[in-house]
């Protein structure tokens, strides 16, 4: 089958993101499923995230004639057909193997942004390869400048253009349902995993095919590959430090747009314009580091009055729908990025999926906007607040 015809097949019997959802949770593991969909406490937040969308209404405009719905846009001098993206995702490769490289072909082609995590299940130089011009960095920041260095330079020297700086991870979270799942690494070959294993064959078949997942980038700096030795580098090696001198750092030495993850304050958003950094991204981490926080688009009108159109704002966590998407960009982001929906459409489809969310998302985004009485991104964002 032809990507120009998946749609035949697909847009009835998944017309949304829920139904891709649903297909993906039938051939997944059952602690792929859980870490997949995990928060962190009593994932409060992860219902937050959703339900806070449905408290941004719109009042719309009839009788103005016919109306076709422009979503392009432009990002850092780059146009894009749509204001939808990838966003990172770590050890993608446990929900579908070599979904890294799925999402990056599907990237190249769609001609819509990638984000390859530090903590990826394949490395730079394989992705970068089939992602052409539409691979962005995200950086877990580590303690050694020398190993920061050494990343950025394997990113470079592979073709990403625009590294995505994480903030939101000032330790790891506690992530009590992927603990209940089971979850370790590597993998203890049990029982219920060998039963998970005969349930999902074909998950099975092609994790068998790449091999277990293993975080592929850092390994290469760890003293041993184990992935037990290999996690706890991570957990000793990344993230805690990340200030705003090392912010000005990492843009000095890149040589390109930089963004900073997880912004949720607006004076965190003041001081990341201030050191030269090249936009904001609004997120909570999709719910999986801190349940006591609001929800992403909450956070999002105060960032944007105070960020005033100075720097591109990019925005996730909770969104499920073309809907969403337009609300995100009516009250002030640029740019809407997605995790979890890419990641059920390739667990449920394989390598149409991303075709198949990225129809469900701007097929639905431009529908609301001809409802809405509004034909271009500029139009929705100079609506009345």
């Amino acid at each position: 089958m032809s990507y120009q015809n998946y749609q035949t097949k697909y847009s009835n019997q998944f017309p949304a993101i829920k139904d891709l959802s649903i297909k993906a949770k039938k051939r997944i593991p059952h602690v792929a499923w859980e870490y997949l969909e995990s928060g962190t406490g009593d994932e409060a937040l992860l219902e937050h995230n959703r339900t806070a969308f449905h408290r941004i209404q719109f009042t719309p405009r009839f009788c103005k004639g016919h109306l076709e719905a422009d979503i392009s846009t432009k990002l850092f001098g780059r146009a894009y057909s749509c204001p939808i993206g990838m966003a990172p995702v770590g050890l993608t490769g446990l929900i579908w193997p070599e979904a890294e490289l799925i999402l990056a072909k599907a990237a190249n082609r769609l001609q819509v942004p990638f984000s390859l995590s530090t903590v990826a299940t394949e490395t730079p130089e394989r992705v970068g390869k089939i992602v052409g011009e539409q691979g962005w960095f995200q950086l877990y920041p580590p303690k050694d400048l020398d190993l920061t260095y050494a990343l950025l330079d394997r990113a470079k020297q592979s073709g990403f253009h625009t590294l995505v700086i994480t903030a939101d991870v000032p330790m790891a979270s506690r992530r009590e349902r992927t603990r209940r799942a089971g979850m370790q690494m590597p993998p203890k070959i049990t029982a219920r995993l060998l039963w998970d294993g005969i349930k999902h064959p074909i998950w099975s078949y092609y994790t068998l095919r790449r091999g277990m997942p293993r975080l592929r980038i850092v390994e290469d700096y760890a003293e041993q590959t184990d992935f037990k030795f290999v996690s706890g580098f991570v957990g000793n090696r990344l993230g805690g430090t990340l200030d705003w001198d090392y912010c000005k750092t990492l843009k000095d030495y890149w040589g390109g747009p930089v963004i900073i993850k997880g912004i949720m304050h607006p004076n965190d958003a003041k001081k990341a314009i201030e050191v030269g950094l090249d936009a904001i991204w609004i997120s909570n981490h999709g719910g999986r580091q801190f349940n006591g926080a609001p929800a992403s688009i909450e956070a999002l009108p105060d960032i944007a009055n105070i960020v005033n159109k100075r720097v591109p704002i990019i925005f996730d966590s909770g969104v499920r729908t073309g809907l969403d998407v337009m609300r995100a960009l009516y009250l002030g982001a640029d740019f809407v990025m997605l995790g979890r929906p890419f990641l059920y459409g390739v667990a449920a489809l394989g390598n149409y999926g991303p075709d198949h969310v990225i129809h469900i998302f701007t097929d639905d985004l431009k529908n609301n906007m001809i409802q809405l009485g509004v034909s271009s991104v500029k139009e929705l964002k100079a609506l009345d607040k």
